[in-house]
C-alpha cells in the first residue's frame, strides 16, 4: 500500500526554518493574546476533526477508539485548556527578593522569554499526543515551531499535515515530513531547542547534531521498564494492571511494562491470573477482538516475531501467534526467562511480548533492575509501604507508578521524563512552558547613589574591602544565630517565662 504522505524537499525544509526565523524576530509570536489564539485554534483542530483522527489512527495501527481517546485526543485537549487558563500566570515576570544587601533598593526579577525557533520531532506510537502536546507548550512559551511528524504513522501524519496550516499561523508554525534522509538534513539546521520523542539510539544522534550548534535538547526516550511484584501483592489485581500496561496500543508505548519480576513462589498464580485477564478482555482469539490494536508496520511485526523466535531462554505460556499480513502478534507471555538473554532482555521490546523473571528475595530483584540503565518508569506492586520504599531508595527511574501502570503519565500535574539513558528533561503542564522558555535574569538599578557604588571601584584598600564584606558576606554572628536559633529561642522563652514569674511574685 502506498503511503498517503508526501515528503518535504530539502529546499522546502531550509526555506521553512529561515522563514520562521525571520518571523520570530519580528516579535509576532510573543503577545499573550496571539499565543492564546493559536492554542485555541489547536484545540479546535483536534475537536473539529476528532472523527478523522480516530479513522487515521485506526488505519495506522488499528488503534481502538477508547485508546485513541485516552492516549491521543484527551491529552491534547486538556493541555490546551490548561494553558488557556494559566498562561497569564505562567508568563508573568517574577519579582525576586535580593540576597545581597547592596541590591536591597534595586529591581530584581526573572523574565520568561521564548527560546526562538524550536524543532519538535514526534513519534509514531502516539502521533497526536507526542506531537501536539509539546507543540502546545512551545506555542504557550512564544516560540516559532518546526514540527517533524513521524512518517511511520503515515495516515495520521498526512491528516495533521493537512490540518495544521488551516488552523495555525503558517508564518510561525510549519510541518515537515520525511524519513531518515529528510530528518538528517533537518538536524543540520540551526534551532534554539530540539524536543525529540523516540528511542535512545536515535536520541544520541539528535543530541550529537544539536551539539554542533550548542542547541539545548529535551529527549523523551525509553528503556526496559520493569514491574516488580512483591510477595504480598494481590495477584489478580496485578495481572489486570500489568496486562493493561503491556497490551495497551499492542505494547507500542515507551512506558509499557517491558518485563516482570515475580516471586518464584507466586509464578504459577500470576500466569493463571494473567491468562484469565487476557481471555476476559480479548476472548479465545485476540485476533478477532475489536479492542486489540495492530503493530504499525510489517517491519515491526518481523522484529517482534524475531524476538519470539530467536529468544535464548523461556517458554511461551500463551500467545506467540503471528499474522504478518494483518500486522498481528498475539498477546504473548514468556516465563523462565534469564536476565542475561540478550534477545528478550537486550533492548526495549516495544510490542506485545512480556518476559517474566523470577526472584527469591526483593534484594535480588533490585540488583537485577540496577544492572540496566535507569528506565523511563518503574512499576511496583505491593501492599507494604516498607517494601515500596525499599525499591524506591535503591533504584533510579524517570518516574514511578505504584500499584498501577501508565496512569502516572496521564496525570499532567506530574513531570514526565527520563533520567540518563531514558531521557533528558521533562514536560507536561507548566513544565512544558519551562522547557521552551529561557529564564532571563534582570537586575535593574537607578542612575543614582553612585557614591555608594564607589566602594566597588579601584583603587582598592582595606577600608573598602571591609565595607564590601559587610554587604556581600553574612556576618559570623548572624551565621551563629541562624545555626542555633532553636536553642536560643528556647532560652529566650525561658527567660520570658522567668520574668513573668518574677513579676507575679513581686
Amino acid at each position: 500500500m502506498s503511503s498517503p504522505l508526501t515528503y518535504s524537499t530539502f529546499d522546502s525544509i531550509q526555506d521553512s526554518v529561515s522563514y520562521l526565523r525571520v518571523n520570530f524576530d519580528t516579535g509576532k509570536a510573543r503577545p499573550l493574546s496571539f499565543r492564546k489564539l493559536q492554542i485555541q485554534q489547536l484545540y479546535d483542530l483536534v475537536k473539529d476533526n476528532e472523527e478523522r483522527i480516530y479513522e487515521a489512527l485506526a488505519k495506522d495501527m488499528n488503534k481502538p477508539r477508547s485508546e485513541a481517546l485516552s492516549g491521543d485526543i484527551a491529552p491534547v485537549l486538556e493541555e490546551c485548556l490548561y494553558f488557556l487558563d494559566n498562561l497569564d500566570r505562567l508568563a508573568k515576570e517574577e519579582k525576586v527578593k535580593p540576597r545581597l544587601g547592596m541590591h536591597a533598593m534595586d529591581t530584581v526579577k526573572v523574565r520568561r522569554d521564548p527560546l526562538g525557533v524550536v524543532l519538535i520531532i514526534g513519534c509514531w506510537n502516539y502521533p497526536v499526543q507526542l506531537s501536539l502536546v509539546p507543540l502546545v507548550g512551545a506555542i504557550a512559551a512564544g516560540n516559532a515551531v518546526v514540527l517533524k511528524l513521524s512518517e511511520i504513522s503515515s495516515y495520521t501524519a498526512a491528516l495533521l499535515t493537512e490540518l495544521i496550516p488551516r488552523y495555525l499561523n503558517n508564518a510561525l508554525y510549519r510541518v515537515v515530513n520525511g524519513a531518515v534522509e529528510e530528518t538528517t538534513f533537518l538536524l543540520t539546521q540551526k534551532f534554539d531547542h530540539i524536543f525529540y520523542t523516540g528511542s535512545p539510539n536515535v536520541g544520541k544522534i539528535v543530541m550529537a547534531a544539536a551539539s554542533k550548534h550548542l542547541t539545548g535538547v529535551t529527549l523523551e526516550l525509553g528503556g526496559k521498564s520493569p514491574a516488580v511484584i512483591t510477595e504480598d501483592a494481590d495477584i489478580q489485581l496485578v495481572a489486570n494492571r500489568i496486562a493493561f500496561g503491556k497490551f495497551y496500543n499492542c505494547g507500542q508505548i515507551c512506558i509499557a511494562v517491558d518485563y516482570v519480576l515475580c516471586p518464584a513462589a507466586r509464578l504459577d498464580e500470576f500466569t493463571n491470573a494473567f491468562r484469565k485477564t487476557i481471555k476476559e478482555w480479548f476472548g479465545e482469539n485476540p485476533k478477532n477482538s475489536k479492542d486489540y490494536a495492530r503493530l504499525v508496520s510489517v517491519r515491526h511485526v518481523d522484529r517482534i516475531a524475531g524476538i519470539i523466535e530467536n529468544r535464548k531462554s523461556g517458554g511461551i505460556v500463551f500467545g506467540g501467534d503471528v499474522d504478518r499480513d494483518s500486522r498481528y502478534i498475539a498477546p504473548t507471555l514468556i516465563t523462565d526467562v534469564k536476565f542475561n538473554d540478550d534477545v528478550l532482555m537486550g533492548e526495549e521490546i516495544f510490542g506485545p511480548v512480556l518476559p517474566v523473571i523470577t526472584y527469591n528475595n526483593l534484594d535480588e530483584a533490585i540488583t537485577l533492575i540496577k544492572k540496566n540503565p535507569p528506565p523511563l518508569v518503574l512499576y511496583i506492586f505491593s501492599k507494604k509501604q516498607k517494601l515500596i520504599e525499599q525499591v524506591l531508595q535503591n533504584t533510579q527511574s524517570g518516574g514511578v507508578c505504584v500499584n498501577d501502570t501508565l496512569m502516572h503519565q496521564a496525570e499532567y500535574a506530574l513531570p514526565f521524563g527520563g533520567v540518563g539513558n531514558s531521557g533528558v528533561g521533562n514536560y507536561h503542564g507548566h513544565r512544558s512552558f519551562n522547557t521552551f522558555t529561557h529564564e532571563r535574569a534582570i537586575l535593574q538599578k537607578k542612575q543614582k547613589l553612585e557614591f555608594i557604588n564607589k566602594v566597588r571601584y579601584p583603587p582598592y584598600n582595606s577600608s573598602r574591602d571591609a565595607i564590601l564584606r559587610n554587604f556581600m558576606v553574612t556576618h559570623p554572628y548572624i551565621v551563629y544565630l541562624k545555626r542555633n536559633r532553636g536553642p536560643i529561642k528556647t532560652i529566650l522563652i525561658l527567660i520570658f517565662l522567668f520574668l513573668v514569674y518574677l513579676k507575679k511574685r513581686a
